[in-house]
């Protein structure tokens, strides 16, 4: 008769659940990169105190009191000049674009304001994320004073009046600031993404475990003709979804929708069809709907983290930028949060569509060459 516990069968039960795991080569891959991706991002990509941030400067005066605030400004490490020697509206489109966070205009009276202890610029902050621009904004006044101040203390001659800001501080687009005016509409692209790439990952998977794909082998179609066939109803799901969410943010929310609902529905449909593809991609990878889940928040943890949607784009370091731009996610939040929010026509989210249409291309074409070698 066996005993109740044996530390032989006990310790063969354990050399086969790891012999399983070694055969079962995604899931011990995600086992040890989704930690490792937590880790890197976290420790070196996520940054709550965003510097360097690109601002355009519009310089109306070049005297040594602005050239003083100028430098302080960028010293202060806050402000990054990326472009500069711009008219007013060419700095205000390039906020619409999304190209930089704040515009810097000095106006042609400083010097004159300034010795009279009243600097007097303004500075437009792209508010649509207050947790991007809210430090900055607020120290930007005082590093002005000092500026002025360090320069009239090199010349005695002038009068030593108290300094009081009369520095305008414009926060455009969300100018109370409220968090859900750029969370809500970042969220129709998460949950698109979260939702459509998995469900379409696990459709194909279904087939093979079933032991349905060779009806679907045995049927005179071509792999473009099935690969439609699994995927455009879950155009339909999308658009159910789009619905949902821009309906809620607007009754629930009050989300301001400044921009062309058509512009902004045609973005969407790219980027459907970009993370159903993605979601079919994967599923002629994946062997089992289990690894399809896995390879699926594989993708979705370090898009979410690098795209601008729980933390400052551009606020993380110059590689993980770089990083983000291979994300879906990254292109479509710049479009959603440009058209909702800001009211930017197609030449100003033309470049962040026109990448959506690059990912559609090239997961097309890695879905239909990958669905092909599954078939021999």
């Amino acid at each position: 008769m066996s005993s109740v516990f044996s530390l032989q069968r006990l310790f063969a039960m354990l050399i086969k659940e790891f012999i399983q795991m070694r055969r079962d080569r995604i899931t011990f891959a995600m086992m040890l990169g989704i930690p490792l991706i937590q880790l890197v991002l976290f420790g070196y990509a996520i940054n709550n105190d965003p510097r360097g941030l690109p601002t355009a400067l519009v310089a109306l005066a070049n005297d040594p009191y602005s050239r003083a605030a100028i430098t302080a400004l960028e010293n202060s490490q806050y402000f990054k000049f990326t472009a500069t020697g711009l008219s007013p509206s060419e700095a205000r489109t390039l906020m619409r674009k999304g190209d930089v966070t704040f515009v810097v205009t000095i106006p042609s009276d400083f010097a004159k304001q300034a010795e009279a202890g009243r600097p007097n610029a303004l500075i437009e902050a792209d508010a649509t994320d207050p947790a991007a621009s809210g430090a900055a904004v607020a120290s930007a006044p005082v590093i002005i004073e000092r500026a002025v101040a360090s320069v009239k203390e090199k010349n005695p001659s002038l009068k030593q009046d108290l300094l009081r800001s009369s520095t305008i501080i414009h926060r455009k687009y969300n100018p109370e600031g409220i968090t859900q005016y750029n969370i809500v509409p970042g969220l129709l692209g998460v949950i698109l993404q979260l939702t459509l790439v998995m469900m379409t990952s696990i459709s194909l998977t279904r087939e093979t475990e079933r032991g349905t794909m060779e009806n679907l082998l045995a049927m005179p179609a071509s792999p473009f003709e099935i690969m439609c066939g699994k995927v455009l109803p879950y155009l339909v799901v999308g658009a159910v979804q789009v619905a949902v969410v821009l309906t809620a943010g607007r009754i629930l929310f009050h989300i301001p929708f400044q921009g062309d609902l058509t512009l902004l529905i045609g973005a969407i449909l790219v980027f459907v069809v970009a993370l159903i593809l993605l979601g079919y991609f994967i599923s002629t990878i994946a062997r089992t709907q289990m690894q399809a889940m896995q390879m699926t928040f594989f993708f979705f943890l370090p898009s979410l983290l690098l795209s601008g949607f729980m933390f400052p784009y551009a606020g993380m370091p110059g590689w993980a930028q770089e990083l983000g731009e291979i994300f879906p996610l990254t292109h479509f939040l710049r479009v959603v949060r440009a058209v909702m929010l800001k009211g930017a026509d197609w030449s100003e989210v033309s470049s962040s569509v026109y990448a959506l249409f690059v990912f559609v291309g090239v997961l097309l074409i890695l879905a239909l060459k990958r669905f092909k070698r599954t078939l021999d």
